[in-house]
């Protein structure tokens, strides 16, 4: 391995490293708004770790935005949850991950980044629903899905602009430019 192969490979995982603590740190504040308590469903949450996803995807391989998927899931599942809220972040988280892979792949210049996390967000409801029904053993679960796709939606909507505005911004550093497509 090269000087440089070595360089980018310390400069990597210092920016998952970053990464993964920005997201569980946004995870904890997220964890303190109560959203059940404005009417929506227990366990809706704003997605705000995705800000790092998105942003790993966006500098770095797939790989490496996964290993920034499990260890967000595990620092704050073990943090903050339970196995169940494990199960259910992890389905979600990699559904999420799956779908804004594919779609940065399919080509960012033909689909926004807003555009990417509104399609990471819903994906992300749909699959800690699909986890909650093979937990529970019940498909009634899913009529929630309606309520979670128009969150997902909105809070995609969000996600995407911090997201947008993050990568501009960063794209200006140093650390970063090894990693501009």
């Amino acid at each position: 391995m090269s000087s440089r192969d070595s360089a980018l490979a310390l400069k990597r995982t210092v920016i998952i490293a970053i990464f993964a603590a920005v997201a569980v740190v946004l995870g904890i504040v997220e964890a303190q708004i109560p959203l059940s308590s404005v009417g929506l469903m227990p366990g809706a949450k704003l997605g705000l770790a995705n800000i790092m996803v998105l942003t790993c995807i966006y500098f770095l391989r797939a790989r490496d935005a996964l290993t920034l998927v499990i260890l967000k899931t595990l620092l704050t599942a073990f943090l903050l949850g339970t196995f169940s809220s494990l199960l259910f972040s992890l389905f979600g988280s990699l559904l999420s991950f799956a779908v804004m892979l594919l779609l940065m792949r399919m080509g960012k210049n033909r689909l926004s980044l807003v555009g990417v996390s509104v399609a990471g967000g819903v994906a992300h409801n749909v699959g800690q629903l699909v986890a909650a029904s093979i937990v529970m053993n019940a498909s009634s679960i899913m009529y929630y899905l309606p309520v979670l796709l128009i969150f997902g939606l909105v809070t995609g909507v969000v996600v995407g602009i911090a997201v947008r505005y993050l990568t501009e911004s960063l794209s200006q550093i140093s650390l970063f430019e090894d990693f501009l497509h």
